[in-house]
Formats: C-alpha cells, sequence, structure tokens
C-alpha cells in the first residue's frame, strides 16, 4: 500500500537504504541516493571540479556522480566532435560502402535509400537522400509501411526500386537480418547496409554492410545510432570523393555538419546514451537545430507551440514524437519527407498533419494503456521476469509507447503485442538498463519462436504466431530472469539535495552546462524539503498538468509543475488545506519566456514530511 510518508527509521536491507526513508513515495516509488552521493570523495572531487571551472559546489558534485574527473572534466564541459570522433574507416566495411557511394556520385547513379519507420531511420535516410541528391545523383527513398510490410526490407519494394532504375540500394537502420531479401537483388543491384541492430546471423551477401555490432567490427562505436553512422558514412564518402578531384570552386564539399541537427534528433529518440561522441553529436546538433536552417523542423517546432530553445528535452517528448507520429498510424513516409522538403509551404502543411496524426496516436495509446496495465500487473504479481502482454483489439503502431510507459511503471523489460488479421502477432519491447532484449529477441528467433525479430539493448521488434506466446514469455522470462533481482516498482535515484534557498537562475543556468540529458547522463534528479503548498492550479488540455507554487525557508516561493498527475492520493495531499511539509524531488530547469529569466522545478515525485526532511547530506 502506497503511503508516500518520510520513515527517516526505515532501511530495507535488500537494497541500499532508502533516502528520507522513503520506501513507498505517493506514487509508489523507492527513493534511494545515486551510489557515492554521499561519499566524501564524491564532495572532495566535485568541489575541486566547481573551483576550477567556477561552477556551483552542486554541479560539480553530479559531474563526478556521472563519472567525470577534474583532468577529463573539460572535454565533458565542451565535448567537440574534433576531439571525440573517430576515423571513420575504423568500421569494418566503410571502406568499402564509402567507395561505392561516390563511385555512384561520380556516375550520376540512381541511388534508392531506404529507411526505417521510425525517427532514426527518417533521419538517416535524409542525411544521405540529402548529401546524395546534393552531388547530382537521382534519389529514390522509400520507407516500409508498418502494419503491410513490417520492418526492414521485403524483396516487391526492393524489385520496385530497381525497376524504377535503381543500380545502387542502401539499407538504413535496418538490413542486417535480411540477408535472405536482399539476394533478391543480385544481377539488378548493389546493396548496402548500414545499421546498428544486433544479428546473430551471417552478415548479407552484399556489397558492404556496415554495423559497429557485427561481430567482426572492433571499432566499439556499437553505441551509435543509424543516423550516427550515417554522418560516418558521409564524412568518408567526402573523403573518398576529395582524394579523386571530385570537388571544385564550382562544385564545392558539401558541410556536413548542418546535418547535425537530424544525428541529435535521431541519437534522442532512438535513446542512445548521452556520454562520449554522442554527448558531442547532441551538444553541436542542438546548436545546429537552433539556426533553424532546417524548414521541416523550423515549422514542426512552431506548430507544436515551442518557445524555448531547441534541447535534449524537445527533440524526445515534442519533435520526435510527431516526426515518429506518420510511421506509427498513418504515412509512414511523411517524417522523412519534412526533413528533406525545400519549400515552407509543403513544411507547413506536413507539420500540422503530423502534429494531427500525433494527437490520434495519443487518443489510441490512451486506449490501450489502462488495459495492458491490468494484465501487467497480473502478470507481475504472479512473479514474472519478463512482461509480455497481447490483445485482438490493439493497434501494433503504438505498442512500442504502451510498452515504454508500463516499463517505468514496473521496472521489468515489457514487451506488447497487437494481433494481425491473419492471426500472428506483432510486438514491441523495451527494456531496463543492464538486461539485452534485444540480444534475448534474436536468441528467441534462431529458437524457432519467432517468425521475426531483432534489436538492441533497450528496445526491440519481433512477430510471431499466436501459438508460441506461451513459450515466448517462458523463453524471455528464463533468459532474462536477473530482472526479478530489481524490485517491481520506480526508483528513484536522487543525485544531491538543495535547500528551498539554493533555488535560483543561477543555479537552473549552471545546470545547463550538463546538458545534454538522456540515457547515460540523467538530468540530476534534486530532492527539496520542507516545502509546502501555497497555491494549485490545474493547467492543460485534460487538466493533469499541476503547477504548484511551493513555499519553503521563511515562504520562499518556488515555481513547480508535475505531469500527468490522476492518482487522487496525491492531489488529496496538494490540496491538503493544513498545507502538511513535502519532499519533493525533480529537476531544476532555467526558462526564458518572452525575455524575462527564471525557473522552474520539474517534480518526479513526492514524499509527505512526518518531521524535517534534513538528512545526514547537507543541502546545497
Amino acid at each position: 500500500m502506497t503511503t508516500g510518508v518520510i520513515d527517516t527509521d526505515n532501511e530495507d536491507g535488500a537494497l541500499s537504504p532508502a533516502a528520507f526513508g522513503v520506501e513507498s513515495s505517493l506514487s509508489g516509488g523507492r527513493w534511494q541516493w545515486r551510489p557515492r552521493a554521499d561519499s566524501p570523495v564524491t564532495a572532495r572531487l566535485g568541489s575541486a571540479i566547481a573551483q576550477r571551472y567556477d561552477l556551483p559546489e552542486i554541479v560539480g558534485r553530479v559531474m563526478v556522480l556521472r563519472g567525470i574527473q577534474p583532468e577529463n572534466a573539460e572535454t565533458f564541459l565542451d565535448p567537440t566532435l574534433r576531439a571525440l570522433m573517430p576515423d571513420p574507416f575504423c568500421l569494418k566495411d566503410m571502406d568499402i560502402a564509402a567507395k561505392r557511394l561516390a563511385e555512384a556520385i561520380r556516375n550520376q547513379e540512381t541511388v534508392a535509400v531506404f529507411g526505417d519507420y521510425d525517427v532514426d531511420g527518417a533521419c538517416s535516410t535524409a542525411l544521405l537522400a540529402t548529401l546524395m541528391r546534393d552531388q547530382g545523383c537521382p534519389v529514390l527513398t522509400y520507407i516500409p509501411d508498418r502494419m503491410t510490410e513490417g520492418y526492414g526490407p521485403n524483396a516487391p519494394a526492393l524489385l520496385s526500386l530497381a525497376d524504377q532504375g535503381a543500380t545502387l540500394v542502401v539499407c538504413l537502420d535496418c538490413g542486417t537480418a535480411a540477408g535472405d531479401i536482399l539476394d533478391c537483388l543480385k544481377g539488378r543491384a548493389d546493396v548496402v547496409v548500414i545499421d546498428h541492430h544486433k544479428s546473430e546471423g551471417q552478415i548479407p551477401d552484399i556489397v558492404a554492410t556496415v554495423n559497429p555490432n557485427r561481430s567482426d567490427c572492433g571499432s566499439q562505436l556499437n553505441t551509435l545510432c543509424a543516423a550516427a553512422l550515417t554522418f560516418f558514412a558521409a564524412v568518408a564518402t567526402v573523403r573518398e570523393l576529395r582524394r579523386t578531384g571530385w570537388f571544385s570552386e564550382q562544385r564545392p564539399a558539401p558541410d556536413l555538419l548542418r546535418q547535425l541537427d537530424i544525428v541529435a534528433l535521431a541519437t534522442v529518440c532512438d535513446v542512445m546514451p548521452l556520454t562520449g561522441l554522442n554527448r558531442a553529436f547532441v551538444r553541436q546538433g542542438i546548436r545546429a537545430m537552433a539556426g533553424q536552417a532546417r524548414l521541416g523542423l523550423r515549422h514542426l517546432s512552431e506548430v507544436a507551440g515551442l518557445k524555448s530553445a531547441p534541447s535534449a528535452f524537445t527533440c524526445g517528448y515534442t519533435l520526435g514524437p510527431r516526426i515518429n507520429a506518420g510511421g506509427r498510424i498513418a504515412e509512414s513516409d511523411l517524417g522523412v519527407r519534412l526533413l528533406t522538403t525545400q519549400d515552407a509551404e509543403e513544411a507547413q502543411i506536413l507539420s500540422q498533419r503530423l502534429d494531427a496524426i500525433n494527437r490520434r496516436r495519443q487518443e489510441v495509446e490512451a486506449d490501450i494503456l489502462e488495459p495492458a496495465i491490468e494484465q501487467a500487473q497480473l502478470q507481475n504479481d504472479q512473479g514474472n521476469a519478463v512482461l509480455v502482454l497481447a490483445d485482438a483489439k490493439w493497434h501494433a503502431g503504438v505498442v512500442g509507447i504502451v510498452a515504454s510507459r508500463i516499463k517505468e511503471r514496473f521496472n521489468r523489460p515489457v514487451l506488447v503485442c497487437a494481433e494481425q488479421d491473419d492471426g500472428q502477432l506483432k510486438g514491441s519491447g523495451r527494456s531496463v538498463p543492464g538486461l539485452d532484449l534485444g540480444a534475448a529477441v534474436i536468441a528467441a528467433r534462431e529458437h524457432g519462436l519467432l517468425t521475426n525479430g531483432g534489436g538492441h539493448m533497450m528496445a526491440a521488434g519481433f512477430s510471431l504466431s499466436k501459438l508460441n506466446l506461451p513459450a515466448f514469455h517462458a523463453f524471455l522470462n528464463q533468459r532474462l530472469a536477473n530482472a526479478l533481482c530489481r524490485p517491481d516498482r520506480t526508483i528513484y535515484e536522487i543525485d544531491a539535495p538543495l535547500s528551498p534557498r539554493g533555488i535560483s537562475v543561477e543555479t537552473a543556468k549552471a545546470m545547463d552546462v550538463l546538458a545534454p540529458f538522456g540515457q547515460g547522463n540523467e538530468e540530476p534528479l534534486i530532492s527539496v524539503s520542507d516545502v509546502q503548498v501555497l497555491r494549485l492550479d490545474r493547467i492543460g488540455s485534460d487538466g493533469t498538468t499541476i503547477r504548484l507554487i511551493l513555499a519553503g525557508d521563511g515562504n520562499r516561493s518556488i515555481k513547480a509543475l508535475m505531469f500527468r498527475v490522476t492518482d487522487d492520493s496525491l492531489l488529496a495531499v496538494f490540496e491538503d488545506r493544513t498545507r502538511p511539509f513535502l519532499t519533493v524531488i525533480g529537476h531544476l530547469r532555467h526558462e526564458v519566456w518572452q525575455g524575462r529569466e527564471g525557473v522552474t522545478f520539474f517534480i518526479r515525485d513526492v514524499a509527505v514530511c512526518r518531521q524535517s526532511g534534513r538528512t545526514t547530506a547537507e543541502a546545497i
């Protein structure tokens, strides 16, 4: 039973001691300090970083908790491709792929770009199509329909591209596991694959397969998305063209850095770790995005009502879902068309269509979520390591989003399936850190349990006969049994406590140096204790966004927001006229509105204080 009350005497011996004693918050989550958060070594190194780079103490501490030491702090604070990007030719087959792409440009061949229907596939396709078109090649782009064609290459589509004159087909974000299908092009067109999905089978017998996750690739770039790998291929191709004298004063080399906006977008939306090279891609890509050179993203931002500067957050929660929406429940190529259009009117029309489709997608998702949670709760109560959910009425286009929502709630790998007209199940899964779902799905396919399947560590797609579902579930329970070692609820790892007086524009602006935030570089989770609700407003179209004014430290006011507040017990605490003292955890963000700077605390979770929220970790 969720109590949401802080009990400073409570400890769970199986886990790290609960932060503030919160074993079960008002949302049912467990709070704990991030490992080493209260270590004297963390404090000392954090202080050294803060002093060297003139940062607040809390920022230095958070950097140490992200594995940053004083000697490599400068690279973290200012990540550049010059310092972090390796030679593209370190990737297996990249030299062959670059030569074939350069040959196609020199010969002005018709090139077909076959991409996936998600954001990464759309961005990869847009990037390569732009390069080839700008160098004079006729380009055909093809994004398969999620519902009728499914993931990856299919023979009818490939043969159609060859019939239209393509002599080179480049598969992006797909193709590694499709060797038998790609065989249909033998004698018709050459094939290059640029992909990052895992495969335990044989590499396709084609011109080149660039994939850092193939067993014989020693590049150690297996955390890059397909768009980043496509950028590598573009760099390598331009280098090959320059070597052979293709460029001249009349035909200058392309400025590939302008393409980093969509590399950043894909990296965030494909949930790649935002460390090292990916951090540089996203940091520099967001700067490129801020220049608004790409018509499609400029108009999509306007339609979505974005007022703030682009960030990893807006990529992942505003732009990405809209680009994805077309591939989920409508026309799969809308995203690529938006990202490549040079016509302002077309960009506006496509943006409005994607925004409307995304609203419809949200409605479809909402209809599925509640019954899916009921199934998940039952399976969780039965002690399953993995939750595998299915229903004939569910829409296959949104099962991945539903899986993500349920994973966040139960802290388990989750796979959600929809039944097709032919009785087959088609699904998508999301994992938790440390458990490789993609490898498990590929293994299930190799065991004959799936008709198709693949993915990477955190996400996977698959299809199977309905009769095989129990065996597939049992296989995953055994393969990912370590999931049972995780608590079956959300764990919030707090980076540092901050006093109400420490919440300021200056501190929030200093936090920005830690961005971009995402997988592998999570936004700092800050606790603020002994605050009371002074005012509450329900905002948003559905009234589930709560805007609060909190008071602490002598009635110092704090502006706060909390999204998706539907729990009656949480609302009751917020609306309690006795104004109980609360501890809130969340993210401190600097904002600019109509030229005025401000700070908002975005609440993730709440607990009620039985006594003062002070802990042995001193609030900064």
